[in-house]
């Protein structure tokens, strides 16, 4: 024997040799048991899966695989620039194609739900072996190892129920979507279907809803919470448990790292970060143009077609003066809470109270009703003076409290901001707008306002110095708010003429047969006075209707609804101008001669009105320009009043102008023309007839004496051309044929039977002598160079307290022809009343000689 072969005979006899020997035979012999086993149980496998597929591959082949592509989809509100703000649902979804998905998205969702997705044919065997192992040990069905794909299948065909028969329909389902379907359509159906929590469907509607940016926009934190909430929605939700999903973004970054789609740099970064998400709303709380425009939608479309139909909605709505418009008045109504004498419940207050149930409904719980809120309540709206198309609704102070639309649903008094119907139904009637109009004091029987009697001019004004003035011409008295002036015209025109012109500018509440509607105190809402007042700068043409939906298509492209935006005359363009001429007036020197220098407007050239209602309660500003018109409103739902002074020149007049000026940016104010059926003629303002040389007034100025026109030029139709010279400077001689008589006025009737009330008799006249403390009469003139001490106007409803008569200045001479009037029978005859005695006074008065007067027309 060789020394070689000595040596490996020795080698082979050891003990360790004789180990690993043995070791390397029975790893031989496992893995022969091994592969056998596994041909055995993937022999059994196969059968058993053939077994199942036969079984149940004709109930798999049922399904309509076009369902997969079917879903609800929420049809999409966007505004007139083309920008989504809105959606109508019933799921909140809305499906987007594969390519405006983050790639980041993807990759998340890959790592987190399906790390073989795209190599699997729908279902990944090892993933189910794995959990039958797990699912078997335990007893019960934990793991499902459900694929993409799967998911899919399971969401498209609502198949929930936890059974193997479930799960292996599945299985065959997703094998066949994965025939018909391309990897990035699977995927692309199950991120637009999938829910995210929070009443979220699709990756869209999430990614709008927690971060306020579409599913493109997604960075790499983002798209990681939002695929680690596939997994539970609802207990990862940031909003309910905000550490859970941020522990579960790290996760799923954790195995974005592990599969090699980001850097470690990348994923220490990102889970660095603190998680940011929106404030949780309500998305059926959005506010009233939404709300609105669902309302519109559904008549047109039908509710099902709507919330499913996934169409898109093309309102007419501009973001920008919409936000303004909500800006403004939440803004301005904080500031009037704010005020010593505001003595109500504040919109704080109620919140503060009602916390709970405001919670509730932003977590989305529809079964929870605020209580109605008492705090004070404003509305704007804004309107295309060409099309009626509604630029910018606020409907109230906040609509998760209250979906009341108080711009469409609320009807309340205009008050004053009526006064330029009533004008513009004069003028249509041919009355000239510097014909004269007697503002003094007046039977408050005639137009039964704030009591039996009283004094007209305490109803409704607009600014605290409130005096009367007079002879004045019409347009003179539409600028100045004059109530009494306002009254008087009325009665000219007639409430049937008023009716017939409100119903043709758009007004469609009912206005009562009294003469009080001269007043604004018919009920109406904002919608139809702002629609009424586009008749101004439209020359007489307005809208037919206001719209807030311009176009509606469905996910084709095809046109299933367009508005006309079609326009009618209300009234002729001459009036609507000649009002239009008064209205700008307002601005400069009128009721609202505070917008420039106060309320911050900026807009130039533009007219409105500013308005208040009988004690306080309502306070309104309507105005355009060329191209808009805007209506503010502020008070509380039921009639309450604000707090004593509580004008519209105050309160709604900085809203409307801030509005107007948001509004200007991208609609500039341009001059309104003047029709060809107006011609320019200048009269005297004493008189309303033509001017003359003569037509001044001497003044004593700082300078001394000096004189100062009394002319100004007005606008006239051929018939309203004023024929006669002025009969107050120049001589000239009217025609007095037809007068008009108070007292051939209608009364307003009684509410209530007053032959069963016994009287109570008057202690004293309301007017003592010559002291007027209400300035019911305003001196007219005096002595050339001499002053007037002209008792100052007390507080609407006040008088002077006893003891205190003898600080009222006391009257010196005056110009009789302002002294207090009484209607004779004779429409050609006004004679002057006597003054009042020593005796019947109390007070010491100076005889002052009586001239005769000159006839006034009423």
């Amino acid at each position: 024997m060789s020394f070689l072969t000595k040596r490996r005979y020795r080698f082979e006899s050891s003990s360790g040799y004789q180990r690993k020997r043995k070791f390397r035979k029975f790893l031989q012999l496992a893995l022969a048991i091994g592969l056998g086993a596994a041909l055995v149980f993937g022999t059994l496998g196969l059968i058993t899966f053939e077994y199942f597929r036969n079984k149940y591959q004709t109930i798999a082949d049922s399904f309509n695989l076009e369902q997969v592509e079917k879903m609800e989809a929420a049809s999409l509100i966007y505004d007139r620039q083309g920008r989504q703000f809105g959606k109508i649902f019933i799921q909140n979804r809305n499906p987007i194609p594969y390519d405006q998905f983050s790639p980041l998205l993807i990759d998340a969702v890959v790592a987190a739900e399906d790390g073989s997705f795209y190599t699997h044919k729908g279902v990944d065997w090892q993933g189910v072996a794995r959990a039958a192992i797990t699912n078997y040990t335990s007893g019960r069905i934990s793991q499902g190892a459900s694929t993409v794909t799967q998911q899919l299948a399971r969401n498209s065909f609502d198949m929930r129920e936890k059974t193997f028969e479930r799960k292996f329909i599945e299985m065959l389902l997703a094998m066949r979507i994965e025939q018909q379907y391309s990897k990035n359509q699977i995927m692309e159906m199950y991120l637009n279907r999938v829910y995210f929590g929070g009443g979220f469907y699709g990756a869209e509607a999430a990614a709008r809803g927690y971060f306020g940016k579409s599913a493109k926009e997604l960075n790499l934190g983002e798209a990681a919470m939002l695929a680690g909430l596939l997994r539970n929605p609802n207990g990862f939700s940031p909003w309910n448990n905000l550490e859970a999903a941020t522990a579960v973004r790290n996760r799923v970054l954790l195995r974005m790292r592990e599969t090699g789609k980001i850097t470690r740099e990348q994923y220490e970064q990102e889970t660095a970060l603190r998680l940011y998400v929106r404030k949780r709303t309500n998305p059926h709380k959005v506010s009233y143009a939404v709300d609105y425009i669902r309302q519109q939608v559904i008549a047109a479309l039908g509710f099902e077609r709507a919330a499913n139909g996934g169409f898109h909605i093309y309102t007419t709505l501009d973001l920008g003066i919409q936000r303004s418009a909500e800006n403004a008045l939440k803004a301005q109504l904080d500031k009037i809470e704010q005020r010593p004498d505001y003595r109500h419940e504040t919109y704080s207050d109620y919140r503060e109270r009602h916390s709970s149930e405001e919670d509730a409904i932003n977590r989305g719980r529809q079964d929870i009703k605020m209580p109605a809120p008492k705090y004070l309540q404003g509305a704007s709206l804004v309107l295309d003076n060409s099309t009626g198309a509604i630029l910018a609704m606020v409907g109230g102070r906040d609509f998760r409290h209250s979906e009341y639309n108080r711009v469409t649903q609320s009807r309340r008094p205009p008050g004053t901001a009526f006064a330029p119907i009533v004008f513009a139904t004069a003028f249509e009637n041919g009355i000239f707008p510097g014909e004269l109009v007697q503002d003094a004091c007046i039977d408050n029987r005639y137009v039964m306002v704030g009591g039996a009697t009283g004094i007209l001019g305490e109803w409704g004004v607009e600014r605290a110095e409130n005096e009367y003035t007079g002879d004045i011409t019409a347009r003179e008295a539409l600028v100045q708010g004059k109530n009494a002036a306002t009254v008087r015209l009325g009665f000219r025109v007639g409430t049937e003429a008023l009716k017939a012109t409100a119903g043709k500018l758009g007004i469609t509440s009912k206005l009562r047969d009294y003469a009080n509607s001269y007043l604004g105190s018919s009920e109406m809402t904002l919608e139809e006075l702002t629609l009424a007042y586009t008749a101004f700068p439209g020359l007489g043409m307005r809208p037919e209707n206001t719209h807030i939906i311009q176009k509606i298509t469905d996910p084709d492209g095809t046109v299933m609804y367009e508005s006309s935006g079609k326009r009618t005359r209300a009234i002729s363009a001459e009036a609507a101008y000649q009002t239009h001429s008064a209205l700008q007036e307002v601005l400069k020197r009128g009721t609202g001669d505070n917008a420039y220098t106060e309320a911050g407007l900026k807009v130039s050239p533009a007219a409105a009105k500013t308005g208040t209602a009988y004690n306080f309660t309502d306070t309104y500003t309507i105005g355009y320009t060329d191209a808009l018109t805007c209506g503010v409103w502020i008070g509380f739902d039921l009639p309450t009043r604000i707090f004593r002074g509580a004008f519209g020149r105050n309160l709604t007049l900085p809203v409307w102008s801030a509005i107007m000026n948001q509004a200007a940016e991208e609609f500039p104010a341009k001059d309104i023309p003047q029709p060809t059926g107006l011609k320019p003629v200048e009269i005297c303002r004493n008189s309303g007839l033509l001017a003359t040389p003569r037509c001044v007034h001497v003044e004593n100025g700082p300078g001394g004496l000096h004189e100062v026109k009394t002319t100004y030029v007005e606008y006239a139709t051929e018939a309203q051309m004023p024929k006669v010279r002025c009969d107050v400077h120049g001589g000239g001689v009217r025609n007095y044929a037809q007068q008009y008589n108070e007292e051939e006025w209608p009364r307003a009737a009684a509410a209530v039977d007053l032959s069963r009330i016994r009287p109570v008799a008057v202690a004293a006249p309301t007017l003592l002598g010559l002291h007027d403390v209400y300035r019911s009469v305003r001196p007219g003139g005096a002595l050339i160079g001499e002053e007037i001490p002209v008792a100052k106007a007390l507080p609407v409803g006040e008088v002077p307290a006893p003891g205190e008569e003898e600080n009222i200045p006391k009257a010196m001479a005056v110009d009789p022809a302002a002294l207090p009037v009484s209607i004779g029978t004779e429409p050609e005859v006004r004679k002057a009343a006597p003054a009042a005695s020593a005796e019947s006074s109390g007070f010491e008065s100076p005889a002052i000689p009586l001239a005769p007067p000159k006839p006034v027309q009423f």
